[in-house]
């Protein structure tokens, strides 16, 4: 099956304008993406995809691939519909470009669940470790079955106690794998379904047209930018290692 991975990224995010290209110890954090995404299959399957002639640019500059879309995108999700009606793959593993610490391995567990799984949308999740992170509402939370099946994601703190209490929950580890007849659905279906649009967690489109979602674990707790500061616990987080 042909397959590339490729990173959705625009300019014009609404929490946080611009969010591709900021630095990150002198490193654009859509190259930090790239970089990983590269050391898990190689340069030449991964592709940026993105309306943005100044990411474009930056991207060209640090050797990326990358596939102009349209700026009517709703979502990554979309994006990468339009991307591959360029690719013309089999399948697409899409890695958010706001995950500059997205562990290759987890990339690749992805890759291989697809694999034995065709034709399946594939999400991978962690374990969340921090009561901070359970509460947010930049941090979308999982509920799976024991088969790993998606049974809801929401930015509320799900599971909790009838009390308001924390016990334990999952987060969203933003690599998906699509196939391409799912991204086919994805873009006739180019209107945020009811639940979406209220969540802003465009994965609910498939739940919500009774396509399954299936969720695996990986153990690599990732750092997504939602805003601002959140570049401060990436930059912690890789001096911390370094």
């Amino acid at each position: 099956m042909k397959y590339a991975v490729v990173i959705p990224a625009r300019y014009q995010s609404s929490r946080f304008p611009g969010k591709p290209l900021v630095d990150i110890l002198g490193k654009s954090m859509i190259q930090r993406v790239w970089e990983r995404c590269c050391a898990a299959v190689g340069q030449e399957k991964v592709y940026i995809a993105t309306d943005s002639e100044k990411i474009r640019s930056v991207a060209l500059q640090f050797g990326a691939q990358v596939l102009m879309t349209s700026s009517q995108c709703l979502t990554g999700t979309d994006r990468l519909a339009e991307a591959n009606n360029q690719l013309d793959c089999d399948f697409i593993i899409n890695v958010q470009g706001d995950e500059p610490l997205i562990e290759p391995n987890d990339i690749l567990s992805v890759l291989a669940k697809y694999q034995e799984m065709p034709n399946t949308v594939i999400n991978a999740m962690c374990e969340i470790t921090l009561e901070e992170e359970f509460r947010s509402f930049n941090v979308p939370k999982v509920v799976a079955s024991k088969t790993g099946n998606l049974l809801y994601m929401s930015r509320s703190p799900i599971p909790i106690t009838k009390n308001g209490g924390y016990t334990f929950g999952y987060k969203q580890v933003c690599i998906y794998a699509f196939s391409r007849e799912h991204l086919e659905f994805f873009a006739k279906n180019d209107k945020k379904t009811d639940i979406e649009e209220v969540e802003d967690i465009e994965i609910l489109r498939f739940l919500e047209n009774d396509i399954t979602v299936k969720m695996i674990k990986v153990d690599s707790a990732s750092i997504a930018v939602d805003v601002p500061s959140d570049v401060n616990r990436v930059l912690n987080k890789i001096k911390s290692v370094n």
